[in-house]
């Protein structure tokens, strides 16, 4: 059990006005069996989304749309910033992981990105790099379509956190409009490029 949540469960337990040794007791008890049980179920919770995650790479790279789908099955499991903490800023967790923890905390939780900072800083994660690639549909041309325009960034988690939110939205929207592709990977550019086969475009 986490002594985060022990020490959240005394706390409780300290302001809930009962004053003898007895009762306070069987309210610790209680508060540790309760905690200890949600701690399981989080844990649980997490695993699936880790080999969801797991399962759905290929060559250490992700499509947006099962990111996008690993973040809301968060949002359906309702782990909460200390789950994520716990359980996705893990170091020896994929750092794709440890990206969806994070845009998870940020646009759906609403965390303060200086907390999301000292997390990733205390779970020594925040200088880890993801790599984002995205492609966006050939413009036309005098009756032809040009090449599919390939945007590429190498950012750190801490950059994610802080001041690249750019890279987020892009993430955030997925492969609508314009966009035709999102690709997140571990931290170096894709070995083997992708091009959108269509009438009038270049490969």
């Amino acid at each position: 059990m986490s002594d985060g949540y022990s020490r959240t469960g005394l706390e409780l337990v300290k302001r809930s006005g009962y004053k003898t040794r007895t009762s306070q007791r069987i309210l610790v008890l209680g508060w540790k069996e309760f905690y200890m049980n949600r701690h399981q179920e989080m844990a649980g919770k997490a695993s699936s989304i880790i080999k969801f995650v797991e399962q759905c790479s290929s060559s250490a790279s992700l499509e947006v749309r099962d990111y996008l789908k690993a973040i809301e099955e968060l949002c359906s499991m309702q782990l909460d910033f200390k789950d994520v903490e716990l359980f996705l800023f893990k170091p020896e967790l994929n750092v794709v992981l440890n990206l969806i923890g994070l845009h998870y905390c940020i646009n759906w939780l609403g965390v303060p990105p200086e907390n999301v900072m000292d997390a990733l800083q205390c779970s020594s994660i925040s200088e880890r790099q993801v790599s984002v690639k995205w492609w966006k549909v050939g413009r036309w041309f005098y009756g032809f379509r040009l090449r599919d325009e390939s945007h590429y960034r190498l950012v750190s988690l801490a950059d994610l956190a802080t001041h690249k939110q750019d890279v987020l939205e892009v993430l955030h929207r997925g492969a609508v409009y314009e966009v035709i592709r999102v690709q997140i990977s571990v931290g170096y550019p894709l070995t083997n490029p992708w091009t959108c086969q269509g009438s009038g475009s270049h490969g």
